[in-house]
């Protein structure tokens, strides 16, 4: 990539924006960060971005957006964890709209890369009704069955991107993320994700001694999880590529819910009592992410464990918990 023009990121004022703006910075990028929310609200703010605050839902706010940057990374979209998407399929489905005007943007400004931030809610919930899931290959996204809202808009948008590359010339490169975790990123208010929600709950148990917790579902569904540093390093890994695909970027190490609470458990040195609630929102019974592809373009894959990520992601949340306590 080129350091004489600018890198605009989209969906900077969350938890993988802020860390990738961070990498980027690092590496003496000039880094245009666009986010919805104010700038007070971000996860992470970094003085040396030429930060903005956009609504990209907004055709005009994209334009302006993408003056001057040579390379787009798109990780804009209103999402959460599984009680969010399932409960608020048309807000999901609006983000369509930021990732449409920002391909249109990107072509009349002369864009060099772009890079969309899929998810693996496109696969097809018929190969996910198990939670001895046969990991998920690329090619598992069709026929289309993805997850309702989130997953057929994250579909429709990778096709866009496609089409764009076909059409109009624009390289575009595209990333399904596996359940993305780390500090500096949503562990309460409803759209947190199964490890910063665990995380918290065995925190919050710790502190106040009573040492109990809800699970959603019977514990028994199956995920992977990737920490974050992973997926900032396979992202521009990809975007540097020449992988015209959509392409799993994931670990591969499966674990079940009940899995994840020993791993947290342990990590806080408690045993806690779980109450399973069979009526919250679970999503499908097991995903996997199939790394065959990203090790055969990219001699990588995704390989922090989950064991050490969660410890990092436990104390960074024991302490915003604690402080928040304190106060």
């Amino acid at each position: 990539m080129s350091s004489t023009n600018k890198v605009l990121v989209t969906g900077a004022g969350g938890f993988i924006g802020g860390h990738l703006v961070a990498d980027l910075l690092g590496q003496g990028l000039d880094v245009r960060a666009v986010d919805l929310k104010p700038l007070g609200q971000w996860y992470q703010v970094h003085g040396d971005a030429d930060n903005r605050q956009f609504d990209l839902r907004r055709q005009e706010a994209c334009e302006f957006s993408v003056q001057g940057c040579d390379t787009i990374y798109n990780l804009a979209a209103d999402m959460g964890g599984m009680g969010f998407i399932e409960n608020n399929r048309a807000a999901c489905m609006l983000s369509v709209l930021i990732n449409t005007h920002l391909l249109q943007a990107a072509v009349s400004a002369g864009v060099d890369r772009y890079f969309y931030a899929s998810s693996a809610c496109v696969y097809a919930a018929g190969k996910q009704r198990s939670p001895h899931v046969t990991a998920l290959r690329e090619e598992d996204a069709y026929p289309a069955e993805p997850e309702d809202g989130y997953g057929w808009e994250k579909l429709f948008s990778e096709r866009m991107c496609r089409h764009f590359r076909e059409d109009y010339g624009l390289t575009t490169r595209v990333a399904r993320f596996h359940n993305v975790y780390g500090p500096y990123g949503t562990y309460d208010g409803g759209r947190e994700k199964a490890p910063a929600a665990i995380s918290r709950k065995i925190v919050q148990a710790k502190l106040s001694g009573k040492h109990e917790i809800e699970i959603w579902g019977d514990g028994e569904q199956t995920r992977s999880f990737m920490y974050i540093d992973d997926c900032v390093f396979g992202t521009q890994a990809i975007m540097s590529s020449g992988i015209e695909y959509p392409i799993n970027l994931g670990s591969s190490e499966l674990v079940t819910i009940n899995q994840l609470v020993d791993i947290v458990s342990d990590i806080a040195g408690i045993k806690v009592e779980r109450r399973h609630d069979l009526s919250a929102p679970q999503g499908v019974r097991g995903r996997n992410s199939d790394n065959t592809l990203i090790v055969q373009e990219l001699g990588w894959e995704p390989s922090i464990r989950l064991q050490d990520g969660l410890e990092r992601t436990y104390r960074w949340i024991y302490d915003q918990v604690a402080l928040a306590v304190a106060a």
